[in-house]
């Protein structure tokens, strides 16, 4: 399909010259280019009010955020080209940083791909593409995977919610080999068996890898709680430190059966224990039962999905942490995470602490931490900085929520 011009209103160019490379519906020319004769995926090129052209893309009109650029170079379209030279440039970038082909491959906006993501198991690919313009080259992308890096196995992981805002079909798909089932992965000498074809996201978290990494910065803890564990990344790496005992938390059995066996797998059992429940409900009871830990980790998920969810996301994140706070020993270490874009770093931290107030404790941040390099950054684009992890102390003194 080729591209059409959409024309954007007066001085609303500013952001896509300063870096940024979405355009929202409210931007557009609509008297100039209708955005209602486009459809979902359209290759466009971008054309400022007065003229001058800014970049290839694709749109979709039935979505906010309604089109994306991809290309500022009028030789560079969007296309089978394209793809494999970005693809290629991610990979290059991840060579050098990981000894294993165990990471994201393509972070979106933060590869220019804008729209398609890629995690790396070895010579399985899980694909998401998450927007109609990236659902739209989906042949192309397959191959363009398939030139770079020669995979056994793709699969789709179309059944991620956000394509319901972009007007897509959720499924998983196995383009490439077949599915099979659990493989196992290593992080910081610590074995986990995982689903790419039916875990949660692509089976794994990569983003949190650095930073779970880093707890052992603190060293050796004696009692742990991981909270909104999955398959305990967080726990089992603390228990593989020295940890004495690591209680785990989540709201899915199939979580904590996970969290079991890989337990197992690495020798660890005797050491954990496993409770079901909403984290809120769990961590309430803990409190009312006299529980202390050395170390809380709280990694939930995102809270605030939406920016009309901010208010009432951010108290969530408040009582979470509250409670979370209230069974630290003193001296206790408080690792902390947000996943949520439209909560900043600044702002998370203010509502960490205001959460330590409310109990009468004092923090000392000691770490700020976020996603890996594997997830670059756009530097025009702050929802790229979605995760913030805090490595937080509680001082010894008084403190313990008795209400939330």
């Amino acid at each position: 399909m080729n591209p059409v011009p959409l024309r954007l209103k007066k001085d609303q160019e500013r952001r896509l010259l300063a870096g940024h490379a979405w355009v929202y519906s409210n931007e557009v020319d609509i008297a100039a280019t209708p955005l209602a004769d486009l459809a979902p995926g359209q290759p466009v090129e971008l054309i400022a009010h007065r003229g001058r052209w800014l970049g290839h893309g694709y749109a979709n009109p039935h979505s906010l955020i309604c089109a994306r650029l991809v290309s500022r170079r009028r030789g560079q379209p969007l296309g089978a080209a394209l793809l494999v030279q970005r693809i290629r440039a991610a990979l290059t970038l991840r060579e050098r940083l990981y000894a294993q082909p165990y990471y994201r491959l393509v972070h979106g906006e933060g590869d220019g791909l804008p729209g398609l993501v890629v995690d790396r198991y070895g010579d399985l690919l899980a694909v998401q593409l998450t927007t109609a313009g990236m659902d739209r080259l989906k042949p192309l992308v397959v191959a363009a995977l398939e030139q770079v890096l020669r995979p056994t196995r793709i699969v789709l992981r179309n059944d991620t919610a956000v394509r319901a805002l972009e007007g897509l079909d959720q499924g998983i798909d196995w383009v490439l080999g077949e599915d099979p089932g659990e493989i196992t992965l290593s992080e910081g000498g610590v074995q986990f068996a995982i689903a790419p074809g039916s875990g949660q996201k692509t089976g794994w978290f990569f983003d949190q890898a650095d930073n779970r990494l880093a707890q052992r910065r603190f060293g050796r803890a004696g009692r742990v709680l991981d909270v909104c564990c999955w398959l305990g990344a967080w726990g089992l790496g603390a228990a593989a430190s020295g940890a004495d005992a690591v209680t785990f938390v989540d709201s899915a059995d199939s979580a904590l059966a996970g969290v079991t066996l890989n337990a197992e797998r690495n020798g660890l059992a005797a050491r954990i224990d496993t409770l079901h429940g909403d984290a809120f409900e769990v961590l309430r009871a803990l409190r009312d039962d006299g529980a202390r830990f050395e170390r809380v980790i709280l990694d939930p998920p995102a809270f605030i999905k939406r920016r009309k969810d901010e208010r009432e996301g951010t108290r969530a994140y408040e009582r979470l942490n509250r409670l979370g706070l209230a069974l630290l020993e003193p001296g206790g270490l408080l690792i902390t995470s947000s996943c949520s874009f439209h909560l900043s770093r600044d702002a998370f931290l203010r509502t960490v602490q205001a959460a330590a107030r409310r109990n009468d404790q004092e923090l000392q941040l000691l770490l700020a931490g976020a996603q890996g390099p594997d997830h670059p950054v756009h530097p025009a684009i702050p929802e790229t900085a979605y995760l913030k992890t805090l490595f937080l102390r509680a001082l010894p003194g008084p403190g313990g929520a008795q209400d939330d």
